[in-house]
């Protein structure tokens, strides 16, 4: 599989001097791979730390591992959460050192569930240390070439992105409206591009919760920074309720899958639902697709209230969605079932429940949504 994330890692990692890490067999208890490039050293560490909440674990390790505040800006993890063991869509998150938030911040490597790999191999996370940060430390051939080549890319990006992409302004997340004015926007399981609350979850809503205006990137010297954040946001359920915590995002894909898609259009089911599948270390558009999915299988009378233990998971239920994603990040009820992934889900929906395989294949809703005018041809609606 193939999956691509920004953050501090990546370049640590090639800094430090190696260009790629093999990572075999499994360990018997959960360890920390620490890569020093300061020192040149590789050594495998027990630390005494719960990596269930990976938003907590990249903080506690980048203090840990950090010689001073300063010093956190030099430190990348990687991490998952309880839900890549529970279910088949984990996802690697990908800390950086915020010094303007002062905390450590999450992006996500999240399709193929290489997270369920990372945490099946005992692998509570890996770190990686390298100070004395430069515009040589790539050893690159020509360092005068690729500064006037950052000057020009600068220059365009300052010049063009304001009235075209957005990126600095609101990140991915542009993309919300124009999907939505253009048919493009996955609502109800892919049935149909556009719906009339979409409003809820425009990109100016989504732009109205990002807390720093200024460009903001996971990456020094980044002159797009579309890497957008809600400071402070305080869950109203689950593990964290109460508490306030930053959440990365949501990008277009959160906004579309966990919130359109299931037809819920609300800016704060979003937000929360996205920090949840982050620190469970859950893929969002998985999650999303997933429990779409289920949604119109639950409309249809595939499966019902005793199939999701009491969960009334119809289009548009944000309290139903939101207590599955729960379960799917810690392992309980209906979660189980839902973490493994539409393929499976469409084979245990027809051997056990009697669903019609065609329809879940999904024909049904592509030529519904022809029939009710939503999709545009050459547009196709896949739900798995």
């Amino acid at each position: 599989m193939d999956s691509n994330v920004g953050g501090f890692f990546g370049p640590y990692f090639k800094f430090s001097g190696w260009d790629a890490l093999e990572i075999q067999g499994k360990a018997d208890k959960d360890v920390v791979v620490f890569i020093d490039g300061d020192n040149g050293r590789v050594t495998i560490e027990e630390v005494d730390l719960d990596p269930s909440a990976s938003h907590l674990l990249s903080d506690q390790l980048t203090e840990l591992m950090a010689e001073s505040e300063q010093g956190r800006k030099n430190v990348s993890v990687v991490s998952s959460g309880s839900g890549a063991e529970h279910t088949r869509i984990g996802v690697l998150n990908f800390s950086f050192y915020d010094l303007r938030r002062k905390a450590a911040r999450l992006k996500q490597a999240g399709r193929g569930g290489i997270g369920t790999v990372f945490r099946d191999k005992k692998l509570a996370a890996l770190v990686v240390k390298f100070s004395g940060l430069s515009g040589k430390s790539n050893n690159p051939a020509d360092p005068a070439k690729i500064a006037r080549t950052g000057v020009k890319i600068t220059r365009e990006i300052n010049k063009f992105d304001d009235t075209q992409f957005r990126m600095r302004q609101i990140g991915t997340a542009n993309l919300m409206t124009p999907m939505n004015d253009y048919d493009l926007l996955p609502v109800h399981n892919f049935k149909y591009g556009s719906h009339k609350d979409a409003v809820g979850i425009s990109s100016e809503v989504l732009r109205s919760r990002f807390t720093q205006k200024m460009p903001d990137g996971c990456w020094v010297g980044c002159a797009l920074s579309c890497c957008k954040a809600v400071d402070d946001f305080v869950p109203k359920t689950g593990p964290f309720k109460g508490e306030k915590v930053i959440v990365d995002g949501p990008e277009y894909e959160n906004a579309a899958g966990l919130g359109a898609n299931c037809g819920i259009f609300d800016a704060d089911y979003v937000i929360e639902a996205n920090f949840y599948c982050d620190t469970y270390g859950i893929d969002t558009i998985s999650t999303g697709t997933i429990i779409a999915f289920i949604m119109e299988c639950y409309e249809k009378g595939i499966v019902n209230k005793k199939i999701t233990g009491g969960l009334e998971l119809n289009f548009g239920n944000a309290e139903a969605a939101m207590e599955l994603i729960h379960q799917m990040g810690q392992g309980r009820g209906f979660g189980n079932i839902a973490g493994q992934g539409v393929r499976r889900l469409k084979k245990i929906f027809a051997e056990e429940y009697g669903g019609d395989p065609a329809f879940m294949q999904d024909t049904p809703g592509f030529y519904a949504g022809y029939r009710h005018g939503k999709q545009r041809p050459g547009v196709f609606a896949v739900s798995g």
